[in-house]
């Protein structure tokens, strides 16, 4: 892959060890994810269908980053280009600039040929004891290609239409129906980016009536549907924009919730530069390997208030939702609520609860403990 075009904002790891440290950290912290996702179902804050959802997007993000950390497995050890460096945002996401999955896209429709050409695995590994112990060298070439056979394997295994088992740039919309009010089907909606603004993994669910005559996943509106959404999917609009053209396009459709979930951004002392309190907090900390870092989970919610029928044309009229918005931010907001989650090892809440930074106190906490217990703190 070409080196992507660095900005002031993007940082490259040159280094295979430090490389490391950047997946194994967030092979952790996508465990957590799916952890925090279950226990909002607990406390009724999510329903069991809306968690395996919001579960099925983490642990598509778990296999996004195994599958780069093959790629750049042997950072830093071979001579040359190859196999070049991960380019990650550092200021505002922590995660991989979104070129990174497009390039992972392209790679996946061609992992079948990439692995045609290259030894197999057991063939790879005898090499490497010759090299080892008959010659007496290490051999980087060899693991070189053993790395990127693993990659190509992965991408290979995990894009079958039957698993379809990353996270892409964008994943296109899926509905679920959850059954019937009155005369209308109700369907829940879910759709993924990951935003190029922000370099964040995002993932929409929208809760909406059907009144068409024929049910949305069979009906000529689908593919429209879809399109739409997905053009629409940017954070830069607030979800009052994304939901008022949605229910304006589509007369027999009816949005009664719509929720963006932020997966990020990721602070670390070590990969990120962050300001205010919280560089602070990390910084002092002082957390060890592993347990050097703070996730942001943002969910904003948009709710219908009710419907009215109003005006379309001389003689008909369409029923359209008001949705409801708070007095005060809600304008600036474009949101019924938002609200604002963190996860954090233990050893970093300790030093966050000892100086109470008003800036972060009305995030909702969830303490990683000893052995990945989880632990809410309201």
């Amino acid at each position: 892959m070409p080196d992507t075009p660095l900005t002031d904002d993007h940082a490259q790891l040159y280094d295979n060890l430090v490389a490391r440290r950047y997946f194994d950290k967030f092979e952790r912290i996508t465990g957590h994810l799916a952890r925090v996702a279950a226990e909002l179902e607990t406390e009724g804050r999510l329903t069991r269908l809306e968690s395996r959802v919001l579960g099925h997007y983490v642990t598509r993000l778990a296999a996004t980053f195994r599958a780069l950390s093959y790629k750049y497995l042997m950072t830093g050890r071979t001579e040359g280009p190859l196999p070049g460096k991960l380019t990650f945002d550092r200021h505002e996401s922590g995660f991989p600039v979104a070129q990174e999955l497009m390039v992972m896209a392209n790679d996946a429709q061609q992992a079948t040929r990439h692995l045609a050409g290259m030894p197999s695995e057991t063939e790879l590994k005898d090499r490497m004891i010759r090299a080892i112990v008959g010659d007496l060298e290490l051999p980087t070439r060899l693991q070189f290609t053993l790395s990127q056979r693993l990659y190509y394997e992965t991408l290979a295994i995990l894009s079958q239409p039957e698993t379809d088992a990353l996270f892409w740039a964008r994943i296109d919309p899926d509905a679920q129906w959850l059954g019937d009010a009155g005369e209308r089907r109700q369907f829940l909606v879910h759709w993924a980016v990951y935003d190029t603004q922000v370099n964040l993994p995002v993932v929409y669910l929208m809760e909406l009536e059907d009144s068409g005559q024929t049910p949305l996943p069979r009906s000529s509106r689908w593919a429209q549907v879809q399109a739409h959404l997905m053009a629409q999917s940017v954070m830069g609009l607030k979800l009052l924009t994304i939901a008022q053209g949605f229910d304006k396009d589509f007369d027999d459709l009816h949005p009664k919730r719509l929720r963006r979930v932020i997966l990020g951004p990721m602070h670390s002392n070590s990969f990120t530069l962050q300001s205010g309190p919280l560089a602070d907090i990390l910084r002092d900390a002082r957390g060890k390997p592993g347990e050097d870092w703070a996730l942001v989970w943002t969910v904003e919610e948009l709710n219908s208030d009710r419907e009215e029928m109003v005006k379309d044309g001389w003689f008909s009229s369409v029923p359209r939702q008001v949705f409801k918005l708070p007095p005060v931010m809600g304008a600036d907001t474009g949101a019924t609520r938002v609200e604002q989650m963190m996860i954090l090892p233990e050893m970093i809440y300790q030093v966050l609860a000892e100086r109470n930074p008003p800036g972060l106190r009305e995030y909702r906490k969830f303490v990683v403990g000893a052995g990945g217990r989880l632990m809410p703190i309201r």
